[in-house]
Parts: structure tokens; C-alpha cells; sequence
């Protein structure tokens, strides 16, 4: 019943701002990222370890190529430091058989048997978050980014807006897909790999999207010019559109060397 009313506000909204909602049309990639939060070098080890000789050949085997391995630029120096998996899905039935047909990879279990066998008081990381997600209605599928430079000069951007509620969040979800935001960044050159909605996760209503970079220096330049941008200048000034992000995170991150993109 929320849902609903939720919905039926938001149409509303489309009422009187003269704009007519789209329905979702077609299958949508699904995105699963695993957060792995760790202190202790000796952690970090066992997480590139099980990722590089586990994990992504299980991948590689059921036909899923292009998995995202990134590490935060902040890890050099926060106290707490993070590893981010990407595995973009086709649909949401792969995703819902993926982990049941991973364990029953004996290849897998082979190489994976040391990390899940760490003991209580000496593990792997010190905790481990699973976020869902759906790609936009406009851009709904997974892109390898066609970049050059090596894996040590890369940047990949991750962002994610929270909205105060979820009129508001349909409001931003709208506001990337028939407001133009999307095509916006894709006339500019910014390489996005996703744009998503999250489905499941801890911190909601909010979506997700990643954009990539040759250097830093090509990642502010491309900032710049999205900032200055006409069109975007013409966008944020909506009255329809205002107030509909209350928290925007951007994490800076770098793809590991066995990352495969």
C-alpha cells in the first residue's frame, strides 16, 4: 500500500509538471556488488587471493567475463579500508542460481578452501556487504569501459544518490532517464560501465552508477565540463526536479591488476 501511494504522488507530480511517465520495457541487466571491509594487510592478501583464484574463475567459467574488482584511492590511508567486487548478471534468474551452482564447483571449492576455513578469531575481513541492483530503464545494460591506459592510471568513479524519500527517488531515477542526464554524460564521454536502481541493500531509497577515466586528470576535466555544461545548468534548474538527492557519496577507486576491465 506505501508503494502505491507512493507511486500515485509521483504521477501526480508528472500531471502537473506536463510529463508523461514511461514504462520499463525490455530485460535489464542485474548488478551485484560485495563490499569486503578489512583493517589488516594480512586481510587484504586473503581477499585478493580468494578473488583472483576463487571467485573470479568460478565467474569466468559460467560465462560471466566481465567482473570489476576496484579498490578506493582512500585505502592508502583510512583506517578501515575496502574492496568492491562487481558481477553484472543478464537477468535476475542468473542471479538467483549463481550461488547454489557456485558451490557445487569443485574448482571453486578447491580454491576457495583456505579462505572460508580461516578461523573465528583470524579472519578474512571484518565485514562483508551485498548490494542489488537493476539498470535503468534507459541505459539497462553492462559496458566495458574503452580505456588504455593501465590499470595503475584508471579511475573508477562510483556514486550513489540517496533521496529523502521514494518520490523523490523516482523523481532522480526520472530525471536520469527521461530528463536526459544520462545522455548528457554519454555526450560527454564518460565512459559510464552502469547506471542502476538499487533493489536491495542497506541504505535505501538511493541508486548507483559508475563512470570511468583514463587518469584523475581526465576525471576532473570531465567533472568540469559536466558542471558548465548548458544542459545540465537547464536540468538542475527545474522546479520539478529540486531537493531529489539528500546524501551523493562518491567513492574514487582504482580496478586491481587481475580486475577484468
Amino acid at each position: 500500500m506505501r508503494l502505491i501511494c507512493t507511486l500515485i504522488l509521483f504521477l501526480a507530480l508528472f500531471a502537473t509538471n506536463g510529463i508523461t511517465a514511461q514504462q520499463p520495457s525490455g530485460e535489464k541487466d542485474i548488478y551485484q556488488i560485495t563490499l569486503y571491509r578489512f583493517t589488516k594487510p594480512e586481510q587484504e592478501i586473503a581477499i585478493d587471493q580468494y578473488l583472483k583464484e576463487a571467485l573470479l574463475p568460478m565467474h569466468h567459467r559460467a560465462g560471466r567475463a566481465q567482473v570489476g574488482v576496484f579498490k578506493p584511492i582512500a585505502n592508502d590511508t583510512s583506517v578501515e579500508k575496502r574492496i568492491f567486487v562487481l558481477v553484472p548478471f543478464k537477468n535476475l534468474k542468473e542471479w538467483e542460481t549463481y550461488e547454489r551452482k557456485m558451490y557445487q564447483d569443485p574448482e571453486y571449492l578447491k580454491a576457495a578452501d583456505s579462505f572460508m576455513k580461516l578461523a573465528y578469531n583470524n579472519p578474512a575481513y571484518t565485514r562483508m556487504e551485498q548490494i542489488l541492483l537493476r539498470g535503468f530503464r534507459f541505459d539497462p545494460s553492462f559496458h566495458r569501459p574503452p580505456l588504455k591506459n593501465s590499470y595503475k592510471e584508471k579511475i573508477y568513479e562510483l556514486r550513489s544518490y540517496e533521496s529523502p524519500s521514494e518520490a523523490y527517488y523516482y523523481n532522480k531515477v526520472h530525471m536520469f532517464n527521461e530528463g536526459g542526464e544520462i545522455e548528457l554524460f554519454k555526450s560527454l564521454g564518460f565512459n559510464a560501465v552502469f547506471y542502476a536502481e538499487v533493489i536491495a541493500g542497506s541504505r535505501m531509497p538511493n541508486l548507483m552508477y559508475m563512470t570511468s577515466f583514463e587518469s584523475m586528470d581526465d576525471r576532473n576535466n570531465h567533472w568540469k565540463s559536466f558542471t558548465t555544461a548548458p544542459a545540465w545548468e537547464k536540468l538542475k534548474s527545474m522546479e520539478f526536479y529540486k531537493n531529489n538527492v539528500s546524501r551523493n557519496d562518491t567513492i574514487l577507486t582504482k580496478a586491481t591488476e587481475y580486475s577484468d576491465f
